[in-house]
């Protein structure tokens, strides 16, 4: 029974036999029946992708029944309901915590049909090989069916199974964090630890203790041993984001327990064996970093062994749509229940806008248009995105283009957040070291912008968006 257009529907009601011809003329193989239970009775596996759940005003609305159906198959259904039930407070909660959208009565067919489309697509992927069996066990889910995508889930199963250290190159909000948990999960250490480190949202001061510990009595305050992260990690896969961010004399005790596998609680005097997995990330060009001395080469050489390089979000078009309403189907519950979609403008616009902040931003972005729109469809306007953002934007070089983003992105943020360096760091998923580095590198400042930007126009990343509410993760977010 399930092929892609197949559609069960449960309960009599509001659908009735125009409403079938029309889904049958638009080419959907509709298949209606009475109940629930006659519903229980269809094995699993011959579920659809999709599905109609009719609520009526006989109905047991919130019976765990319904409840057990739902959640335990793969169907994403849509609730029919009257416009008046939808007021209940009960019922309201209900649909917004088990079905992915709704429609009232009398049923618009156009928008029907559309919303069955998109939650088709999401499914599709979701039960996909290309997909998720690309990633295996992964708890991330990453979602991707571009070409590109399937040489990085190719790439992570290659290093995956390959017990060396892994470098993850990637642009900020790329999703490197989500790419070591796959490499993680795909590994023989995938029952033990993953543990993530931001090399440049620890202070100074501290980096050296969390990540091997101490000893009672090692320094003032330390009155009782600390067992560090790189011990807690024993027998799993320790991910280091911003290893550029490390301090030179730190380099060499990380380089230490990379050669031996041995590491030294501060104030302690045994070497004490570890067996961890390191994958490290970075988004500046730590061959650069060599050249000036701010990183060990050996260090470098260490930690290069099996590299891995996530692609921007704008070598991506054909995963935007589908990125835009997995993220949607996530943030369902945040949502206003009348928003059901993304208008055609929307999802063209979005393959063409450049994403300087990657998947972070078009995250920031579908959420906040979810709880803005005033409509069924979300609409550019709620996205923030119009033409003018879209037009395609030219520099001389890539370095130059990256660049371009780079700024554009870092200024955007900065003045989201009137230049509050603590607020815009977080919001970028970076640490304030970091965005001081990109403020120097780009000459952003206050000042300077105060009087308009100098120089090149970096189109692409509107400064008209103060709302945008930040979300920095998703159950484990890129990074």
């Amino acid at each position: 029974m399930k092929t892609l257009d197949n559609i069960l529907i449960i309960g009599k009601g509001a659908i009735k036999e125009k409403t079938i011809s029309q889904l049958s003329s638009l080419g959907w193989s509709p298949h209606q029946i009475e109940c629930i239970r006659a519903a229980t009775k269809i094995p699993k596996d011959d579920l659809p992708l999709v599905g109609l759940f009719v609520f009526e005003s006989q109905a047991p609305y919130l019976s765990s029944e319904i409840e057990n159906f739902i959640n335990e198959g793969k169907t994403r259904w849509i609730a029919i309901i009257d416009i008046k039930l939808i007021k209940n407070n009960d019922i309201r909660q209900s649909v917004g915590r088990l079905f992915c959208a709704f429609h009232v009565t009398p049923i618009d067919i156009n928008r029907l049909h559309f919303t069955l489309e998109s939650l088709r697509d999401i499914a599709d992927l979701a039960s996909s090989s290309s997909c998720q069996s690309e990633v295996g066990k992964s708890e991330c889910q990453m979602v991707g069916n571009s070409p590109i995508m399937k040489e990085l889930f190719k790439t992570i199963h290659k290093v995956a199974v390959v017990d060396a250290p892994v470098f993850i190159q990637g642009e900020s909000g790329t999703g490197k964090e989500l790419t070591a948990r796959a490499i993680h999960d795909e590994s023989s250490r995938a029952g033990h630890p993953f543990n993530a480190v931001n090399c440049g949202a620890l202070p100074t001061n501290l980096i050296q203790s969390e990540l091997f510990g101490h000893e009672k009595g090692a320094f003032t305050g330390a009155s009782q041993r600390k067992i560090g992260i790189i011990e807690n990690t024993e027998g799993g896969t320790l991910f280091l984001d911003e290893i550029g961010d490390l301090p030179l004399e730190l380099q060499v005790n990380l380089l230490r327990f990379l050669e031996n596998h041995t590491i030294q609680r501060v104030g302690g005097l045994k070497e004490i064996e570890v067996d961890v997995r390191v994958l490290a990330a970075t988004h500046v060009d730590l061959e650069k970093a060599v050249e000036k001395g701010s990183f060990r080469e050996d260090l470098y050489h260490r930690l290069n062994v099996l590299q891995v390089r996530i692609p921007p979000l704008r070598m991506r078009g054909e995963d935007i749509e589908v990125l835009a309403h997995h993220f949607f189907h996530q943030f369902a519950n945040e949502k206003s229940l009348q928003v059901t979609g993304f208008n055609k403008e929307s999802l063209a616009l979005m393959r063409l806008y450049e994403w300087p902040g990657n998947i972070r931003e078009l995250i920031n972005r579908v959420r906040r248009a979810m709880i803005m729109c005033d409509h069924h469809l979300i609409r550019p306007t709620d996205l923030g995105l119009e033409r003018r953002h879209c037009a395609s934007r030219h520099a001389e070089s890539l370095e130059e283009a990256r660049d371009i983003a780079e700024r554009g992105v870092v200024l955007a943020s900065l003045t989201r957040n009137s230049f509050n360096i603590q607020h815009a760091a977080r919001e970028l998923g970076i640490s304030r070291v970091t965005l001081y580095r990109l403020m120097e590198k780009h000459k952003v400042n206050r000042a300077s912008e105060a009087q308009g930007p100098k120089g090149k126009v970096e189109g692409g990343t509107p400064r008209e968006a103060p709302n945008v509410l930040h979300l920095s993760s998703l159950k484990k977010g890129p990074s």
